[in-house]
């Protein structure tokens, strides 16, 4: 049996760092076996739903290079809203074949069922009032569609992840199909999509676990063989609380925007349950590879930083100048205020920010000093560096290089020494209020190399502002 898979997100918002991670499982699964890996959109939600976030879904999965497959017999990505006919004719057949009933209970009626229930120390339910009254279309109140729930239904599973799973029968009232709009519940649609889609794995989140028992009579009641099924644990906070969907930070775009590479977060999520051997780092192709679900944990997986960063540091350090410049290039137009081409000299700055960044946001900040002249001096390292007491050697060493015959690295390393020796300082004591004056802090590739990238001109302009701020510090 060919495997296929799916992801099937309700187009509500931005993808969560989540769904994502539900995206790439089903899309690894189907990968690794050769199979197929389709998308739809859950939209039956109207008031929620819309076509922007659609797109920011595909987008995010683009972004991390998961491609999916047509579904046979569908032009474009299936959507819930435009398969209410087919719906309609399911529930017609189940009203049919008496594996459903009309019910008029109002929902007034129900919680009070519920109540009663409750009061009596049972779990609170649908009591069945309209389960053999044979109420037919032609009834004159609004009136939805409950499925007959039937000693001995299907509602325990061997979960490939979790194990034996489910709950007994008579735990399961006569729950609802259809509304008294005739709209589907979220249980019949995606059974009978799955169904007509082919899916042989059902690969979700741990958060829908409790619906499997009623999507497995549904499987029953129409004669339909229900898929395997796999429920990937919850992600959680540091300190063990369930990571909230509509938090903003937690979009894959939020990540995105914060400077991580595709590389890093498909290596970043994957890892958030999922792992082979002690491997830590791996690419697309050995993830599908690798991937299967026995490697899946049972329980819930932390979300935080310091992996996140360890591995954007580590593909930072090896991706090719060419991907690295194009992943950094928005982050480099933003500190520059424009439009900034590839060039040999900023290549070879990026080379030299490499083991300095964390993320490419930090990179393109570290970067600013090259990319602009519009530079502040952080005001804690100017105070520390350029003291009044530096001002003369670093007058000394500005006059030198800018005598020097040729601007390099080797060349600038000379004249350093040379002012070194001549005022018995130490190279930080003059390193430190030279790179604080050209790239605004305290932090920088190394000094001679920095100079040497940034230029004559340049360089000695930021020195000549650097000692003018130190001669206005003192007379103040």
């Amino acid at each position: 049996m060919s495997v296929v898979t799916r992801y099937a997100p309700s187009p509500t918002g931005a993808l969560h760092i989540g769904g994502a991670r539900t995206a790439l499982f089903n899309w690894a699964f189907a990968r690794h076996a050769g199979g197929t890996f389709v998308l739809r959109f859950e939209d039956t939600d109207r008031a929620r739903s819309t076509r922007e976030s659609e797109e920011d879904v595909l987008e995010a999965l683009s972004w991390l290079g998961l491609d999916y497959d047509p579904v046979p017999g569908f032009a474009e990505i299936p959507r819930q809203s435009e398969r209410l006919d087919r719906y309609r004719e399911t529930v017609e057949t189940l009203l049919r074949t008496g594996a459903a009933y009309r019910c008029t209970c109002t929902v007034e009626e129900v919680e009070a069922m519920r109540e009663a229930a409750r009061a009596a120390g049972r779990k609170p339910s649908y009591d069945g009032t309209c389960r053999d009254k044979g109420i037919g279309a032609e009834v004159d109140l609004p009136f939805c569609v409950r499925l007959r729930v039937i000693e001995g239904g299907l509602t325990r599973w061997e979960d490939l992840i979790a194990g034996n799973s489910g709950e007994d029968v008579s735990q399961v009232d006569d729950f609802v199909l259809a509304r008294t709009d005739g709209t589907p519940i979220y249980h019949l649609a995606v059974v009978v999509d799955d169904h007509d889609m082919g899916i042989t794995h059902v690969i979700r989140g741990r958060e829908h676990m409790t619906s499997t028992p009623r999507q497995l009579l549904l499987y029953q009641a129409l004669g339909f063989a229900p898929p395997q099924f796999a429920h990937v644990p919850l992600l959680v906070e540091p300190g063990g609380k369930k990571l909230s969907k509509r938090h903003a930070s937690v979009s894959v775009q939020s990540y995105r925007d914060r400077g991580f590479t595709p590389e890093t977060m498909l290596n970043f999520i994957a890892r958030l349950g999922w792992g082979h051997s002690d491997l830590e780092i791996f690419s697309k192709e050995e993830l599908v590879k690798l991937f299967s679900l026995t490697g899946v944990g049972r329980s819930p997986s932390q979300v935080h930083d310091d992996k996140l960063l360890w591995l954007s540091q580590h593909y930072i350090k090896t991706l090719p100048m060419g991907t690295l410049f194009s992943y950094a290039r928005p982050f480099l137009e933003a500190e520059a205020g424009g439009p900034v081409p590839a060039e040999p000299g900023l290549e070879r700055l990026l080379d030299l920010l490499r083991e300095r960044s964390k993320s490419l946001a930090e990179m393109a900040r570290l970067a600013r000093f090259y990319l602009t002249d519009a530079i502040e001096l952080e005001p804690k390292a100017a105070r520390k560096h350029l003291t009044p007491r530096i001002a003369q050697p670093l007058q000394e060493l500005r006059d030198a290089l800018a005598a020097l015959p040729k601007w390099s690295e080797e060349a600038l390393k000379q004249s350093f020494h040379v002012a070194l020796e001549r005022h018995a300082v130490k190279l930080a004591e003059l390193a430190q209020p030279v790179r604080v004056a050209i790239v605004g802090g305290a932090a920088s590739p190394g000094i001679f190399e920095t100079l040497e990238l940034l230029g004559r001109e340049r360089s000695l302009k930021r020195i000549d502002a650097a000692i003018e701020r130190i001669g206005t510090d003192a007379e103040d």
